[in-house]
């Protein structure tokens, strides 16, 4: 049944009568009547009985009008749902994000996005392994991910968002912890490392390794650990120090004492699919960048990654 017919018959009978009716429609009263006409002919029944009060639904009319107004809602409610995703305010995104996003910069301003954007549907998928998160964009699991090592792939698009240091995080009992100033990268050839085994997490692994060779030392591995908190409890433990992200600092593991490494950074990227034209998308990356300052590192234009 054509919307416009039944939006009439609302006017009717919310108005009382086809004058006022049309008035408010902005058509002719004789343009009405013979739509009013039209819809009984084709219902074969008749929807109105004029009394001293006006036009009244008369009981097919009243069964006719309830099922009108719930359809005519629907109707508008579905088209601002149309007009919101193409605008990028709703829908369901997922995101990947490891744990130096999440204890840094991403946990910071989540909240703040979820309130910006209260009818998308976020969902938050937690990944170890930086090649995991980049092919989980490429093959659509995720929509967007936030991670520290991209890999490169022509079909990737990448923009830097922040920077935050590398911190040693040292056993307590360690004489290297009696004092916080920022160290030389040279001071991991002192100490035994803790590191992420390179089968779960190559990229982190890897920066760690070329962090010591760029130094010119000669890494020594005290353990491995597969999460951030079996890490720390390794170097509480005293097996080793470990290199992560600043952010870490967050989770204030006892028995561990952080200490800046001088001269060094790690990145947060964004990553998302390069021919990605979802509006929720082009929203959701805005309202990252809108909402984390970054004056020293102002994020980069959004380029497909080179091979």
């Amino acid at each position: 049944m054509d919307l416009r017919l039944l939006g009439y018959m609302v006017a009717i009978a919310e108005e009382g009568s086809i004058s006022a009716a049309a008035r408010r429609l902005r058509l002719t009263q004789p343009t009405l009547s013979r739509q009013l006409r039209d819809l009984e002919r084709r219902l074969g029944v008749e929807l109105f009985t004029r009394t001293g009060r006006g036009l009244v639904p008369t009981a097919a009319g009243s069964a006719l009008l309830k099922r009108a107004v719930t359809v005519l809602d629907e109707a508008e409610a579905a088209l601002d749902d149309i007009r919101l995703a193409a605008r990028g305010m709703t829908g369901r995104l997922t995101i990947g994000f490891a744990g130096s996003g999440i204890n840094g910069a991403l946990g910071q301003v989540l909240g703040r996005i979820r309130r910006q954007l209260p009818t998308v549907d976020l969902r938050l998928l937690e990944l170890f392994d930086d090649a995991e998160m980049s092919a989980g964009v490429l093959d659509g699991r995720l929509d967007v991910a936030v991670q520290r090592l991209p890999i490169r792939a022509p079909r990737l698009a990448t923009r830097i968002w922040t920077r935050e240091p590398l911190t040693l995080f040292l056993p307590a009992a360690n004489p290297l912890a009696r004092t916080r100033e920022p160290a030389p990268a040279s001071i991991l050839g002192d100490i035994p490392l803790v590191l992420w085994p390179r089968d779960s997490a190559p990229h982190s692994h890897d920066e760690v390794i070329a962090l010591c060779h760029r130094a010119g030392v000669v890494p020594r591995i005290g353990a491995r650990g597969r999460s951030a908190q079996t890490i720390l409890a390794l170097v509480a433990a005293g097996f080793g120090a470990a290199v992560m992200a600043d952010s870490y600092q967050v989770l204030h593991r006892e028995g561990v004492v952080p200490r800046r490494l001088a001269g060094t950074a790690t990145t947060l990227h964004l990553v998302w699919r390069a021919d990605d034209t979802a509006p929720l998308v082009a929203r959701f990356l805005t309202a990252l960048t809108d909402a984390h300052d970054t004056p020293a590192t102002p994020p980069e234009a959004a380029t497909p990654n080179p091979c």
